[in-house]
């Protein structure tokens, strides 16, 4: 399983996470990332990424800008830092030169091209804060109610995940807006 796993890093152009590592990547504890996540593997050294971290599908993390290479012949770097409990949301893009502070959401499809202060919620290109992380959380708590929050039993973690919860979670959603799995 190991070695299908690597063939299919390099065939969607990703580098294992302990190849990253070895080059100087930092990553503290509990750290996800989905599939066709690229971090800068030419510039890896100059990233890092706190604990309880996630990257979600396709995100790219960038040390380095090469769009000055053709005319000054030099490519800018500058290092990336990712805080502790972060979510960057499904092909964000993380610029070289960004912080991210601790306890913050990034929205699916940004751009961030600067710091992104603790405790907030960021979206857009460029990314921007439009809320603090306890004003999203409580927002979301209050769509939640007994009939559209569900299990892992839920998800196709479960190897017995049926049709009949399939249809439960589509119901919910027609009648709620949305549904809520752990």
């Amino acid at each position: 399983m190991n070695i299908i796993r690597k063939i299919l890093d390099v065939l969607r152009g990703e580098q294992s996470l302990e190849k990253l590592i070895n080059k100087g990547l930092k990553v503290g504890k509990n750290f996800s990332r989905m599939s066709g996540v690229i971090i800068d593997p030419s510039h890896c050294w100059h990233i890092e990424i706190g604990d309880d971290v996630i990257l979600a599908p396709k995100v790219h993390i960038l040390a380095h800008d090469a769009s000055t290479k053709l005319f000054l012949n030099y490519t800018r770097i500058a290092n990336v830092k990712i805080g502790n409990r972060v979510f960057i949301g499904a092909g964000s893009i993380i610029l070289p030169g960004v912080s991210i502070g601790n306890n913050v959401v990034i929205g699916a499809g940004s751009v961030v091209s600067k710091d992104i202060a603790s405790d907030s919620v960021a979206v857009g290109i460029p990314a921007k804060i439009i809320c603090s992380l306890d004003e999203y959380l409580e927002k979301e708590k209050l769509k939640m109610n007994e009939n559209n929050v569900f299990n892992g039993d839920f998800t196709m973690r479960n190897p017995d995940f049926s049709t009949e919860q399939q249809n439960k979670m589509i119901q919910s959603c027609q009648t709620f807006g949305e549904a809520f799995v752990e």
